[in-house]
C-alpha cells in the first residue's frame, strides 16, 4: 500500500513538473513578444526607448541572447545582420558602442563597449550551438580573439578586461566598469575553447570585486579606478554610486555562481529595504540615495539575488523601458537556465 501511495505521489510530481515546464514555455513567448514589439525595429535595430531611441552594442547583444533563449532564429539573424552591417569595426574586430539615428554621422564615437562585444560573442556562440550554424560560432570565435587582443591587459597583478579599446588605460591607473564583468559569458567561452585566460579573467575579476567594497554598505560602484599598486577606489569623473550600471554586477555573479560569497553585500543591502522601496542608486561615500525607487528590471535583479524569485515572471509591465525590460528578462532567463541545468 505504501509503495502504491509513493508511486502515486511520484506520478503527480511528474505531471506537476510537466505543467510547470509547459507554463514556462508559454510565458517565455509573452515576455519576448512584448520585448520585440516595443524595442525591435523591422531592420533588426534595438531602440533604447529611455534614451532618445538610440541603439547600443549592449542592446543588440542582450536581444540576440534573448532570441536564442526563445528559439527565435529569425529575430536573432535580423538583429545580428543589422549589428554587423552598422556597428562592426573591421580594424579591431569589435563593435562601435552607440548608434544615433538622424545624425549626419550616426556613429560619431567609434569606440567600443566591451560588455556589448561580450554579449554579441556569447549570443553567437549559444545560437551556433542551438541551431547548428557554424558561421555563428566562427563569428563568436573571432570576436573572442579580438576581445583578448584589444581589451585584455595585465595590470597590478590582475588580468583585467578594459571597458573599451580607447580611453581607459592611464600611466598609473586603469578605469574598469565592474558591470562589464560578464562572468557567465566568460565561463561559456572557457568551456568552448579551454583557454585558461577566460577562467583566469573570471578569477581575477572576482578577486577585484572583493576589494571593491566601498562605504558603509560595502558595495562596488559603477566605475572604479585600479591603481598600479593594486588599490581600488571609486573612479574620478563619475558619481560614486552603486546604481544603474552596477546593478548588473550581482546579476552576473549569481548567473555564474549563485552561492558565491561576493554576493553577500548586495543581498544585505537589498534586504535592508522593503521589496518595492529599494532606491535606484546610492552614493557609497556620502550615503545619499536616489529619491526614486528601482525600476521593475532592477527589482527583478534584486529578487533573483536575494532569493525572492516568486515575483520573477517573464511578462513585462506596461511602462518598462528598454533597459528595465532587458534587465527583467535577463534576470528571468538566468534563473530559468539555472533550474534547467
Amino acid at each position: 500500500m505504501v509503495a502504491k501511495h509513493t508511486l502515486g505521489r511520484i506520478k503527480i510530481l511528474i505531471v506537476m513538473i510537466g505543467v510547470w515546464l509547459s507554463f514556462g514555455t508559454l510565458a517565455q513567448d509573452v515576455g519576448w513578444l512584448q520585448y520585440k514589439q516595443r524595442f525591435l525595429l523591422s531592420d533588426g535595430r534595438i531602440v533604447d526607448t529611455g534614451n532618445n531611441h538610440i541603439s547600443h552594442s549592449e542592446g543588440q547583444g542582450f536581444a540576440m541572447l534573448l532570441a536564442v533563449y526563445n528559439n527565435d532564429q529569425a529575430a536573432f539573424d535580423s538583429i545580428w545582420q543589422w549589428t554587423k552591417a552598422n556597428l562592426y569595426r573591421e580594424d579591431i574586430g569589435l563593435f562601435s558602442w552607440r548608434y544615433q539615428p538622424g545624425q549626419p554621422d550616426p556613429i560619431a564615437d567609434k569606440n567600443n563597449a566591451t560588455d556589448g562585444d561580450i554579449f554579441i560573442a556569447w549570443a553567437l556562440l549559444e545560437g551556433g550551438k542551438q541551431w547548428d550554424v557554424t558561421a555563428y560560432r566562427d563569428a563568436s570565435a573571432e570576436i573572442q580573439k579580438s576581445l583578448l587582443r584589444h581589451t585584455l591587459v595585465s595590470y597590478a597583478g590582475y588580468q583585467v578586461m578594459l571597458p573599451g579599446v580607447n580611453g581607459f588605460k592611464q600611466n598609473d591607473f586603469v578605469i574598469v566598469n565592474p558591470s562589464y564583468f560578464v562572468f557567465p559569458a566568460w565561463e561559456a567561452f572557457y568551456q568552448d575553447t579551454n583557454l585558461l585566460v577566460w577562467k583566469n579573467l573570471s578569477d581575477d575579476s572576482l578577486a577585484l570585486l572583493k576589494k571593491m567594497m566601498f562605504g558603509k554598505q560595502q558595495l562596488a560602484t559603477d566605475w572604479v579606478s585600479l591603481q598600479a599598486d593594486g588599490q581600488v577606489t571609486p573612479a574620478n569623473g563619475w558619481p560614486a554610486r552603486f546604481g544603474f550600471d552596477a546593478v548588473r554586477i550581482p546579476l552576473y555573479i549569481h548567473w555564474y555562481q549563485m552561492s558565491n560569497p561576493t554576493l553577500s553585500p548586495y543581498v544585505s543591502f537589498w534586504r535592508g529595504f522593503d521589496r518595492r522601496s529599494a532606491p535606484a542608486w546610492i552614493d557609497v561615500l556620502s550615503g545619499q540615495r536616489s529619491e526614486y525607487n528601482q525600476s521593475q528590471g532592477m527589482r527583478a535583479v534584486r529578487d533573483l539575488v536575494v532569493g525572492d524569485s516568486g515575483p520573477l515572471v517573464n511578462r513585462l509591465d506596461p511602462d518598462e523601458d528598454y533597459y528595465s525590460a532587458s534587465l527583467h528578462l535577463l534576470a528571468y532567463w538566468s534563473q530559468r537556465n539555472l533550474f534547467l541545468r
